[in-house]
């Protein structure tokens, strides 16, 4: 262990499972910083010194310890399990930090729970950050994107050092200060919503390709690999490409092939799709990503419906263009996936007051992230140009997009339903898409029954003001 007397350190971090030691590491290899490390554990903070000896840890076996290395304002960022754990942590440190220190929670928290800590944290003259770190494993060590929220004044301090170990795109660290207090979280939650749906239509543009197509794994990840040279190139395409190709070592089968077909999650899908129902946005898109995955992992309903269902659609014939088609489809609903994810942000950014610069988070999503993708300069630009767009397929380029892709879109989804192949995302999308262009709504005919049965009145589209039909009655209109 190092001389706590003599060394000092400007940076730490508590928790040293994989994203902490890696991003520990990450800081340590940056000019300027002298990180500090502590674990509940000792012989975890041991093995990290021990493997690591470049990185010139200040190691501590106790939490005062840890706190004694840290020079003022003392810096130091959790990377403990979300909740009970997290909340523990801070305590800990809050019981020892003075004024003007900085706690930041580098975890998955939910953004409520962030403005619950800082606002108790500011009373005490302690500066709370919650900070979304998008990038796994990987991204904590060669270089995350980042999304801080909290004050002004912490950001002073740290905006230095998540800049130093950020990911870096066309020559920009992939930081930015989000907002106060939640805002960091709220925008990492999005993100991964987002990154929910683009998984999600990934996956239905496999499906089409393998059932309807017949292409074998390798092929499709030829095709991948092609799409992934133009407007698709994104990070996700890309080890779609790598996963396809991949041979198990035990079976000599495609590893596709031998994957349980149950998709697990974390939790922050399900967060983004409560919260957009909370706000009043439509996410349906994001929502069917949730939702197939929560179909995915009904083992006993689907074999129970394998049983009662005695035979299913042939796949439907299709020419050389298909590949073609389901490109248009899959870059057509991936952008109102996008789309659907930044009306989110605008609006948690309108409800909880907060100044986020839409076209900022593009830019910082650009590197590090997992839905890093060649299109979110195309975002970054869209917003820069027009902060107030009413929805990102307003954008000239964006509204293209989307138009010249519709017939392909269309013919995709007609010929899914024809082979019975789901593609909720598909459908989702466009369905939101056609809602957006219609020039009138089904939701009148919601409306009359809604007061029929409620008296929840309704508005005319001849008259100002808000009216009610005595349905048990003569019938007569009221205004309300």
């Amino acid at each position: 262990m190092a001389n706590l007397q003599q060394a000092r350190a400007n940076v730490g971090v508590v928790g040293l499972a994989v994203m902490g030691s890696n991003l520990a590491r990450n800081l340590a290899s940056r000019e300027g910083n002298t990180v500090a490390i502590y674990n509940r554990s000792p012989e975890r903070t041991r093995k990290l010194v021990q493997e690591h000896p470049e990185a010139g840890f200040i190691a501590a076996e106790t939490i005062d310890d840890f706190v004694a290395s840290l020079t003022r304002p003392r810096t130091a960022i959790i990377m403990v399990q979300a909740g009970a754990a997290t909340d523990a942590v801070i305590e800990q440190l809050a019981e020892r930090f003075e004024p003007g220190d900085i706690i930041v929670d580098g975890g998955n928290a939910l953004f409520t729970d962030t403005i619950r800590r800082e606002k108790a944290l500011r009373e005490r003259g302690i500066n709370f950050v919650g900070v979304g770190i998008s990038g796994g494993e990987e991204g904590a060590l060669r270089g995350p994107s980042l999304m801080p929220g909290g004050s002004e004044e912490a950001y002073q301090t740290l905006g230095p050092i998540l800049a130093s170990i950020a990911a870096v795109a066309e020559g920009e660290p992939c930081v930015t200060h989000v907002g106060t207090d939640g805002a960091g979280h709220f925008v990492k939650m999005i993100h991964n919503g987002i990154e929910y749906a683009d998984m999600q239509l990934i996956a239905e543009a496999y499906d089409l390709l393998r059932k309807v197509r017949g292409l074998e794994p390798a092929a499709i990840a030829d095709v991948f690999a092609e799409w992934n040279t133009g407007d698709l190139e994104s990070y996700l395409i890309e080890i779609t490409a790598e996963v396809l190709r991949h041979t198990d070592a035990k079976t000599g089968k495609p590893f596709i092939d031998i994957v349980l077909d149950q998709a697990g999650s974390k939790g922050t899908g399900v967060w983004t799709v409560q919260t957009a129902l909370s706000l009043g946005v439509p996410v349906g898109g994001i929502a069917e990503a949730v939702f197939a995955r929560a179909v995915s992992n009904r083992a006993e309903q689907r074999a129970v419906a394998r049983q009662i269902v005695k035979s299913r659609p042939s796949p439907v014939e299709v020419g050389d263009g298909f590949e073609d088609d389901v490109r248009a489809a899959l870059y057509a609903s991936k952008v109102v996936a996008y789309a659907q994810g930044f009306d989110v942000i605008a609006a948690g950014a309108k409800e909880y007051g907060w100044n986020i610069n839409l076209g900022n988070i593009a830019k910082i999503w650009r590197g590090g992230c997992i839905i890093r993708a060649r299109f979110l300069n195309r975002i970054a630009d869209a917003y820069n140009t027009n902060p107030n767009l009413a929805t990102l397929l307003e954008d000239p380029y964006f509204a293209k997009a989307v138009t010249d892709g519709e017939a392909a879109w269309r013919r995709i989804i007609n010929v899914a339903v024809n082979s019975g192949v789901p593609v909720p995302g598909f459908s989702a999308a466009l369905a939101y898409y056609d809602s957006l262009a219609s020039e009138r709504l089904p939701a009148a005919l919601v409306q009359g029954q809604r007061d029929f049965f409620g008296a929840h009145t309704y508005k005319r589209v001849d008259a100002e003001g808000t009216f009610h039909t005595l349905w048990s009655g003569d019938r007569s209109e009221i205004q309300a």
